[in-house]
């Protein structure tokens, strides 16, 4: 049943990056609680507008959506850069949110532009 798809934002390769994107920040492990509490947030803030957009019919409105996605995309990476920077999440962890951080942005910056 995991693999049927339901509405359109399952279908987006962008979405199911995202999805990677929290899995890997949640796996991360953070040590600092109020920074694994942003990051986590953000990732999840991430997927959620992914599938909002997906529900916007304006072009220029689902640009905007996908754009803050990219964002908290960002985020939600730069958290776990800065977790591993100081020793709070190890660096296989931060290659695991990089790959997935990249790979999202990649395709919402292919989204915004259609």
């Amino acid at each position: 049943m995991a693999d049927q798809y339901f509405l359109p934002h399952h279908k987006l390769r962008a979405y199911q990056a995202a999805c990677e994107l929290l899995k890997a920040v949640h796996a991360a492990q953070i040590a600092d609680l109020k920074l694994r509490d942003q990051a986590i947030r953000a990732a999840k803030s991430a997927c959620l507008n992914i599938a909002e957009a997906v529900g916007r019919t304006a072009g220029g409105d689902r640009r905007r959506v996908y754009a803050i996605a990219r964002g908290e995309t960002c985020e939600a990476l730069a958290a776990v850069e800065i977790a591993a920077s100081v020793g709070e999440c190890t660096q296989d962890a931060l290659q695991a949110a990089q790959a997935s951080a990249e790979k999202t942005y990649a395709l919402l910056t292919g989204l915004m532009r259609i």
